[in-house]
């Protein structure tokens, strides 16, 4: 999961670049699934959260370093103004 703080006003963009962006997920082992996920907003920004969920830890690893992941990130940064700061990861595994 990585969360990202947009700046106030810029959400629809955000969700924007989200939709309509080639992810190529599907085409790397392990896959699963993708959420893009809309937390509280507090006037100067509002939290969102990419979820994915992988077979494994080593299949998301080996997507981390893959042909696609670098496709799918090719025009990261390119929105000025709509973060605030770089995208924080954080990792969970399955334990129940």
């Amino acid at each position: 999961m990585n969360r990202f703080k947009i700046a106030s006003g810029k959400e629809a963009e955000f969700v924007a670049i989200w939709r309509d962006r080639e992810t190529h997920l599907h085409e790397v082992p392990g896959f699963r699934e993708f959420h893009l996920l809309q937390g509280p907003s507090n006037g100067e920004y509002t939290l969102f959260a990419s979820h994915s969920t992988w077979d494994s830890k080593d299949a998301f690893e080996a997507w981390t370093h893959s042909e696609a992941f670098r496709k799918a990130h090719a025009s990261a940064g390119g929105s000025k103004g709509l973060y605030l700061g770089p995208p924080q990861f954080e990792g969970f595994e399955v334990v129940l």
